[in-house]
């Protein structure tokens, strides 16, 4: 089996490059691929296989095995862009001005499409069932997971176990990482905005100042990472975005704040996220001003069944060999992979496509973010093993 599913991904592989430029061309944003939806269902009925929409702008589909109903294993891809404007000089650069698959969600739909054609060859020759999960809008929150299983993408049949994979330009092409346990963070959205008395710059006792108020709110709200988190848990705050409209000698009436809140443990989470709104809105008081704040609840924390990933990881050496399969570190970004973590014993690992002597080396939500495309045959040809492998346990 290991051999024939090596034989196909190799003998597809110019398909799933083709698959991948497709999308990564044709980029949609969150809850808006249709056409991405339209096409990866085409490519679905050629080979054989009857998707049925759901979540709006996703998909779902089974491949049968002999005794279908012993065992299901659900494999996922998301299928989202970002608002990125791409900078590389390829002939499959985005067509979408001001939208990129910048985070490799092409690599990961043009994958799951070839494990759909290698899978379904070998159907007569596997017992069980796989369930495809093509999910839109895995980049904005709330998720486009948490819409997938709440429209029942996990049921009729429900998966004993569920695999996802990722993209990883840090991590050379043939390689492959996994990690047990906790692996990535619970993502929520922070949203301030701060308010006073705006006035001219030469005279602030006549107002409030709001940038001073929020240069204090931002100081300070680190205390509450460095001085409460319990330690085994990593945790980070993050503000990328301040903007207070006023000019040299302008104080503005009020400053808006955006950031991020990271953490791997849910009681850690839901007790900072209280002392962050208490803080910044105390704070703002005692200074005079105001400071309103809205939090989106985003992602949960990612973890990958012990027991599960050691198997995968297990059959991922078999399948690539011991030298290139590797251990990973926890990552404090965010995927919503995790939702489904939550439901159903589950695997998300990484799959290596930085390739330094082709310059092939920019990180994920960049403008010049690209893959070494010899990683489709292996992300095809991996994940299929693996279904493969824990349909037999």
């Amino acid at each position: 089996m290991k051999e024939k599913i090596k034989q196909l991904a190799h003998a597809h592989a110019g398909e799933f490059v083709a698959n991948r430029r497709h999308l990564h061309q044709n980029p949609e944003l969150s809850y808006q691929e249709y056409n991405t939806q339209k096409y990866v269902a085409e490519r679905l009925k050629e080979i054989g296989i009857t998707p049925t929409s759901i979540a709006n702008t996703g998909l779902v589909a089974t491949i049968e095995g002999r005794n279908p109903s012993s065992k299901v294993v659900a494999l996922r891809a998301d299928m989202d862009a970002l608002p990125i404007v791409e900078a590389n000089d390829v002939s499959y650069k985005s067509l979408n001005e001001g939208v990129m698959h910048a985070c490799g969600h092409d690599v990961h739909t043009a994958s799951l499409l070839g494990v759909s054609k290698i899978l379904h060859n070998l159907r007569n020759e596997f017992e069980g069932t796989v369930k495809l999960v093509f999910q839109p809008a895995e980049e904005k929150a709330p998720g486009g997971a948490s819409v997938m299983i709440a429209e029942g993408a996990l049921l009729n049949p429900t998966p004993h176990k569920m695999l996802g994979q990722h993209v990883a330009p840090n991590i050379p092409v043939g390689k492959i990482g996994f990690r047990e346990g906790m692996y990535m963070a619970s993502a929520d959205e922070l949203y301030f905005t701060v308010k006073g008395k705006g006035g001219h710059g030469a005279m602030p006792e006549l107002g409030i100042d709001p940038v001073l108020i929020t240069s204090h709110i931002i100081v300070a709200l680190q205390q509450i990472i460095s001085r409460n988190r319990n330690p085994r848990y990593p945790s980070v705050l993050t503000f990328g975005k301040v903007i207070a409209n006023g000019a040299t000698n302008v104080i503005p009436n009020e400053v808006y704040v955006e950031g991020t809140f990271r953490a791997m443990d849910e009681e850690w989470r839901a007790d900072a996220l209280g002392r962050i709104k208490k803080m910044a809105e105390g704070i703002a008081e005692s200074m005079g001003g105001t400071c309103e704040v809205f939090i989106q609840k985003g992602y949960p924390f990612l973890k990958n069944e012990p027991e599960l990933t050691r198997r995968m990881k297990n059959a991922a050496v078999d399948f690539m060999g011991q030298e290139n399969v590797i251990d990973l570190d926890i990552w404090l970004a965010a995927e919503d992979f995790a939702y489904y973590t939550h439901h159903v014993d589950s695997c998300f690992y990484r799959l290596g496509t930085r390739n330094e002597e082709r310059g092939i080396i920019s990180g994920v939500h960049t403008p010049t973010f690209d893959i070494d495309e010899s990683a489709l045959e292996i992300g095809a040809g991996l994940m299929s093993w693996l279904a493969v492998s824990e349909l037999k346990m």
